[in-house]
């Protein structure tokens, strides 16, 4: 197990995941951590992350010093690595020249970090401020043409220092020198896999719930869909899903669940049509944050009745994943700039008087992915696209109206399965359909039309952090026009969202 250490760097879960790449299991703490609870974790290491601030500024975050006497290795990384060497009765200053972007390095020492390693070695730099005088027991073992000091090395207490980034892509080497790092000199081992963390999950899960019951909302996305079947592997029929149908779901969403959890896998679903309600709640609401607190809302009040009705429930299961907690952690005071808050994080009504089960709060999504296959979940189900939680309701732009649900319900499905039978859908992070507000004249039959508009957006991501708009087939795209207008009646102009992300965002509301 290895500790990270989050001073803010934007990379934090990109150290993580690097980590985890490795077979090697990691959690991100904020640095108020105390000394007991690292001793808690028994870290076989301990990463200290870069960040935004200045270590001689006043309200620099800061962690316990008190880490450097445990006899743990320790690799700080970037600002990181400038607070270690603060602490430890080094001096850091503002740099003469900052050092942004790619550099090469020059290594001084293969020992340690740069094992197997080259002479010079590419790295990417973000920083401002360096290290001007090293504390006794360290030495210099790299430097690039501005950083005298690009990486440190204190070898008789395990202590080490990178001013670059090792975890970002453009160091090309920079996973080696992490591997390095967890196992030349934290000696960690490579067992971190899904089965064994299926395994250790569903022994948690027992003694956790006991004999008691668990209800968990099932949206039949990939997070709640392998969080309810590992929960069932853990308590089988003391497991119950709730299944709320809003009405804003795609086409035959329902009825697809249905075959493929209570006859596939035998797990308990409760299933509740509740779309008249939520359509009533929406009727005129345009604002799209305005859509999501009525749909929260309502799905809370929803569920909670429903949850009522089942004797003895004492536990929730969420699907929460570790990039939700992190950034819902840093929301409520961590170093890291505030992303966005997340609904299942700390928003859970206290009237429901229930425990939290999170099965999957330390998984990143790909994760998930390996883990619903551990599981026996099949592709369709595992590599199913992200789904927003207020459903189609923010892919209509302006009022809802179930005559609009349907036309986009119907461009939903036909897209999807274009999509899919071009053999795109797994190189896509989303492929979806968006109604517009908007009116075009069109020519159908020799008669004019005035119907609605159709936008299509596709994007690459890893992560959804960043995206860019799929340059699709023009024969597919063309494809993808030609049926949605010939097959749907009420639209008749077909356009291609082709930013991305940022300025824009991958949803359009």
């Amino acid at each position: 197990m290895i500790l990270i250490i989050d001073f803010g760097s934007q990379f934090n879960q990109l150290i993580a995941r690097r980590v985890r790449e490795c077979h090697v299991f990691c959690q991100i703490m904020p640095p108020s951590i105390s000394i007991k609870e690292i001793q808690a974790l028994k870290p076989e290491g301990i990463v200290l992350s870069g960040g935004p601030s200045s270590i001689y500024e006043q309200k620099s975050p800061k962690t316990d010093k008190g880490i450097f006497d445990l006899g743990i290795p320790v690799l700080g990384i970037c600002y990181g690595m400038q607070f270690m060497i603060d602490a430890l009765g080094g001096v850091v200053k503002k740099a003469k020249k900052r050092e942004y972007g790619f550099a090469e390095v020059n290594v001084k020492s293969h020992k340690d970090l740069f094992y197997e390693l080259g002479e010079k070695e590419t790295s990417w730099m973000s920083h401002g401020d360096s290290i001007d005088k090293l504390p006794s027991g360290f030495i210099s073992t790299a430097s690039t043409e501005n950083t005298k000091f690009a990486a440190v090395a204190d070898r008789k207490k395990k202590f080490y220092g990178l001013q670059f980034h090792p975890e970002v892509e453009h160091t090309p080497k920079g996973k080696k020198m992490l591997k390095n790092f967890l196992f030349n000199i934290c000696k960690c081992k490579c067992s971190w896999s899904m089965k064994s963390f299926a395994k250790l999950s569903i022994e948690q899960i027992q003694e956790k719930v006991g004999d008691k019951k668990v209800i968990l909302g099932l949206s039949g996305g990939v997070d709640s869909s392998v969080a309810a079947l590992l929960i069932h592997k853990a308590i089988g029929k003391n497991l119950t899903c709730i299944f709320v149908d809003n009405g804003l779901l795609r086409k035959d969403e329902s009825l697809k669940l249905k075959k493929k959890f209570k006859k596939h896998f035998n797990i308990n679903i409760k299933f509740v049509n509740a779309a008249t309600k939520f359509l009533g709640a929406l009727k005129n609401v345009t604002d799209p944050e305005k859509k999501r607190k009525i749909i929260g809302k309502l799905f809370i009040d929803v569920f909670d009745a429903e949850a009522k009705k089942i004797k003895g429930a004492d536990f929730l299961a969420q699907g929460t994943l570790y990039p939700d907690v992190i950034e819902s952690e840093s929301a409520f005071g961590g170093p890291t700039s505030v992303i966005k808050s997340h609904h299942n994080v700390g928003g859970l009504p206290a009237r429901m008087k229930l425990k939290i089960v999170e099965p999957l709060r330390y998984l990143f999504k790909d994760e998930v992915r390996q883990l619903g296959k551990a599981l026996g979940l099949d592709d369709e189900m595992v590599w199913r696209q992200p789904f927003p939680g207020p459903g189609l309701s923010i892919r209509i732009i302006g009022d809802i109206t179930k005559k609009r649900l349907d036309i986009l319900r119907e461009v939903d499905a036909l897209l999807l399965d274009e999509i899919r039978t071009g053999g795109y859908y797994r190189k896509l992070w989303q492929s979806f359909a968006v109604l517009l507000p908007l009116k075009s004249v069109g020519i159908m039959g020799d008669k004019r039309t005035y119907e609605n508009i159709i936008a299509i957006r596709a994007v690459t991501s890893k992560d959804a952090m960043t995206a860019d708009w799929a340059k699709l087939p023009h024969k597919l795209l063309g494809r993808i026009s030609n049926r949605i207008i010939n097959e749907v009646n009420g639209v008749n102009r077909v356009v291609y969202d082709i930013s991305s992300k940022p300025p824009s965002t991958i949803e359009w509301e």
